[in-house]
């Protein structure tokens, strides 16, 4: 009998472009795919932990069709890998690298154990385009500014996709939990139901999702990625941050389009490449994650109650700014919300409401199907003025002027809004049937007939405080 390896996945549900399961059918042995509910799992907010777990199950019947399985159990991860290494005399463990600090502690802590017993814990390249410790400056530095990273890594070669690999099963199987038994989704209460359509689940619908986006909305992609009111980005969130398809297919495709002579195509390898600026400072700076990236904004005056009416008109979407109120709900519909709409939202927590970012940060986090530790916190320092390659501190996004120039129809407001229309959709109808019955609200209560903070207001405020802090 040849001992098997392990194969450990974590947020790469895909059998394509798969660096470590690939290293691990390479050796010749029987491959035992695994996924643990970990301390990381455990710690995730009420949507991302729904849809990891949707994702673990759409990748486990992936692996059934391909003849071999998902071994899944629940406990402390370096527990679960030993208890699995002593089960089945496996002599080796794969996983594809994590960057966030919660992963990387975790990935430490195994890979020194499992050496430290004998047992080959290898890492492999897998969630990225380029790994963030490969792109340098000049000066053997890293980067701080988004257009320079960009200019360093945009001529580089980058490896072709690996092709599917043949698994070869053990045996026997060691025995597993069943993946809805855990339930992972229970916070999500009823709203599950609700965002469940909307989600595009596993490999074979990211590849649809890819496929589509190449042929019907890249050429565009570069002015329609903007406009609430079109349909004109990949949706690719969602499947990147699952790895249930891998960033390195993502740029081949982006690369074919631009040969092709499609005009969005390169804005498209942009996007994919501040994806990996993001994971760059978080590896070079990881307390991006957890406080301002400036220091000089520790001290500026936040408001820190997360109780505050105001940020829970924000949450709820009842600020009475109806492109913000209208970006809130469609997060607690689709567990996505529009990167336009994100800016948009961050800014008037954060400068409108001079609530604190990461109050922001936490409720995206709770809220997001698409939830990327690297994007979450750079986006929202970005948008709060406190981060790398920040938007200038005095500029205050104008709701208002945003409406116009990004939904001047008003369609994506009336999409969300429900109070806005005397008939709405169900789109914006669905919102009630989501949110805790403890917010009370429902569809024919009076929409606010003012925000909480109006757009001139805001931005005084804001001005206000910058220049009494010295900024």
């Amino acid at each position: 009998m040849t001992p098997p390896v392990i194969y450990w996945t974590r947020r790469d549900f895909r059998l394509s472009d798969n660096p470590a399961l690939v290293a691990a059918c390479a050796s010749g042995a029987p491959v035992i795919p695994v996924f643990v509910c970990d301390e990381v799992v455990e710690g995730l907010g009420a949507a991302p932990k729904w849809r990891l777990g949707l994702g673990a199950e759409a990748f486990a019947a992936r692996l059934d069709e391909a003849g071999s399985r998902l071994v899944c159990r629940r406990g402390p991860a370096l527990e679960v890998i030993r208890a699995l290494v002593a089960e089945t005399g496996a002599t080796a463990v794969h996983w594809n690298r994590l960057y966030d600090p919660d992963s990387r502690r975790r990935d430490e802590a195994v890979k020194a154990a499992l050496k430290a017993d004998g047992i080959a814990a290898v890492s492999h390249a897998g969630h990225l385009v380029h790994e963030p410790w490969t792109v340098e400056t000049g000066t053997g530095g890293f980067y701080k500014v988004y257009t320079p990273f960009w200019k360093a890594v945009r001529g580089r070669d980058v490896a072709a996709p690996l092709a599917v690999p043949r698994l070869r099963a053990p045996e026997q199987w060691p025995p597993g939990d069943d993946i809805a038994g855990w339930g992972l989704g229970a916070a999500m209460d009823r709203g599950a139901d609700v965002v469940r359509p909307h989600c595009v689940i596993g490999e074979a619908g990211a590849q649809g999702r890819l496929g589509a986006f190449v042929v019907n909305r890249i050429g565009a992609y570069a002015e329609d990625r903007d406009r609430l009111d079109v349909d004109g980005t990949s949706g690719l969130s969602e499947n990147l941050t699952h790895g249930e398809i891998s960033a390195r297919t993502c740029w081949h495709a982006g690369m074919r389009a631009m040969e092709e002579g499609k005009a969005g195509a390169e804005t498209f390898l942009k996007e994919l490449i501040w994806r990996d600026f993001a994971y760059h400072l978080v590896h070079h700076t990881p307390h991006i994650t957890t406080r301002n990236w400036r220091e000089e904004w520790e001290a500026f005056p936040w408001n820190t109650d997360a109780d505050h009416p105001h940020v829970q008109a924000w949450q709820r979407g009842r600020t009475g700014m109806a492109i913000v109120d209208a970006a809130m709900r469609e997060m607690y519909v689709t567990g996505r919300m529009h990167n336009r709409a994100r800016m948009l939202v961050a800014s008037y927590l954060t400068k409108h409401l001079l609530t604190h970012w990461k109050i922001g940060m936490d409720w995206f986090a709770d809220c997001l199907v698409d939830w990327d530790p690297a994007s979450n916190a750079m986006g929202w320092q970005w948008s709060a003025g406190s981060g790398p390659d920040a938007t200038p501190y005095f500029r205050v996004f104008n709701p208002e002027t945003q409406a116009e120039k990004f939904d001047p129809l008003g369609r994506y407001r009336r999409a969300w809004v429900a109070e806005l229309s005397s008939r709405p959709p169900d789109t914006a109808t669905s919102y009630f049937a989501a949110i805790p019955r403890g917010w009370g609200m429902a569809a024919g209560d009076p929409y606010p007939r003012a925000p909480v903070v109006d757009a001139a207001e805001g931005r005084r405020r804001a001005l206000d405080a910058y220049e009494t802090r010295g900024f």
